[in-house]
């Protein structure tokens, strides 16, 4: 014969299954299911004919643009007369402007310094882009260089030069930018 403590213990667990399976139907109340209604997409859209048929109208022309004819208009009351403009004003000769290409005035750039640690050059730039300097990273296969610009007034950045090496402690150099290898 089992012990008291053996029959306890197995009563407890069948009371403990009891209440894990079935209570929590019976709490749960009336279950709803939800069911999502999807719409079928037709094959062919209904086309109407209203659509399909329309009518092209001639163009009217504008009379308030013919340079002959005064344009009326009525503010509140009063009946306001204006002049379109004369036909020598109208007809404005444009003036072609050659498209320069040549690629004389080249952009500068200061490469400021390379650096190993490319945390610290990234850090460096962050703080020069801060004082208002158009600083950037460059990396390379073992160092990251930092680089100023490009501008195209060599002058701004021979000055930005002087003021970057008391900053920076670096005295950089000016390079011309190529924009396919800066």
């Amino acid at each position: 014969m089992a012990s008291k403590f053996q029959s306890r213990l197995v009563g407890t667990i069948v009371l403990v299954a009891v209440g894990v399976i079935i209570l929590p139907d019976l709490l749960d109340g009336k279950k709803l299911h939800y069911k999502e209604e999807f719409a079928s997409i037709p094959l062919k859209p209904e086309i109407n004919a209203d659509l399909e048929s329309f009518e092209v109208l001639e163009p009217e022309e504008d009379i308030s643009v013919l340079p002959e004819s005064p344009v009326q208009a009525t503010v509140g009351e009063e009946v306001v007369e204006k002049q379109s403009p004369p036909a020598d004003i109208v007809d404005v000769a444009v003036q072609e402007v050659p498209e320069r290409n040549d690629y004389a005035d080249s952009a500068w750039i200061i490469q400021l310094m390379a650096l190993k640690n490319a945390d610290n050059a990234r850090a460096l730039v962050e703080d020069l882009q801060k004082r208002g300097y158009q600083a950037h990273v460059k990396q390379e296969a073992t160092f990251t260089r930092v680089i100023i610009g490009p501008d195209v007034s060599k002058s701004k950045l021979e000055k930005q030069l002087i003021e970057l090496e008391e900053i920076t402690g670096s005295r950089g150099q000016l390079l011309k930018f190529k924009p396919l290898n800066p």
